[in-house]
């Protein structure tokens, strides 16, 4: 038998895992629960785990594996698609990716981050961790070019883009123009235009006609390499 804390503890924790395949950290467990500071936290973990509803992986910060659920939990309310809430549909153990399994990423090529180039079609792929990524098919480019390193992408690195066809403005996205060069800017809509922004004061945005951009992805990650 689980105290309404624990039940709502092990709910948080089951719902950030099938969002992100990331547990939350002690801080946000104590935010969400309203709890006056981390022992509280600590003590619930506990609890959950000599019950058998949760276990600490061994060797990895963070991370947390709920193993199962109470046996009189209820199913959620339903919800309206226009809710701005995040529905528990089921109370089974989480798919997510653990915090440490290494997922193989398509990596198409080198994509510029300064005047657009080709963005190859390859056939190699990328390990990456998946506790970087988020929900969503992925694949990586590899960034050429000097045109965001105020936001911290350099030349060499390897971006890990979410596929999709939509974006927000201010969002950094692979941008295909007039269906033959791609780019990573920053997406930005100006009196019926697409600009797409660099992050370095020595290049200009560039601008073009909607029917002139696709977006491809977002960005939703950087990999880089220490020689």
């Amino acid at each position: 038998m689980l105290t309404a804390k624990q039940r709502e503890l092990l709910k948080f924790i089951t719902i950030r895992l099938e969002e992100s395949g990331v547990s939350p950290s002690f801080e946000e467990m104590k935010e969400a629960l309203d709890l006056k500071s981390k022992s509280g936290v600590h003590r619930l973990i506990s609890a959950l785990e000599e019950r058998g509803f949760i276990r600490r992986l061994p060797n990895r910060a963070r991370a947390l594996e709920v193993i199962r659920q109470p046996e009189d939990s209820v199913a959620a309310p339903r919800v309206r698609a226009s809710d701005n809430v995040i529905p528990l549909h089921r109370l089974s153990p989480p798919r997510a990716h653990a915090a440490n399994d290494v997922v193989e990423l398509p990596l198409h090529g080198r994509i510029a981050a300064g005047v657009p180039i080709e963005a190859l079609e390859g056939q190699s792929t990328l390990p990456v961790p998946a506790a970087l990524l988020g929900p969503g098919e992925h694949y990586a480019l590899e960034v050429s070019g000097d045109s965001m390193i105020e936001a911290g992408i350099f030349d060499g690195d390897f971006a890990l883009v979410r596929k999709t066809e939509v974006a927000r403005d201010g969002e950094i996205v692979v941008a295909l123009v007039r269906d033959e060069e791609a780019t990573l800017k920053y997406l930005r809509r100006e009196d019926g235009m697409i600009r797409l922004d660099p992050a370095n004061g020595a290049y200009e945005p560039q601008i073009y006609r909607p029917g002139e951009v696709k977006v491809q992805g977002k960005l939703a990650g950087l990999l880089r390499r220490y020689n």
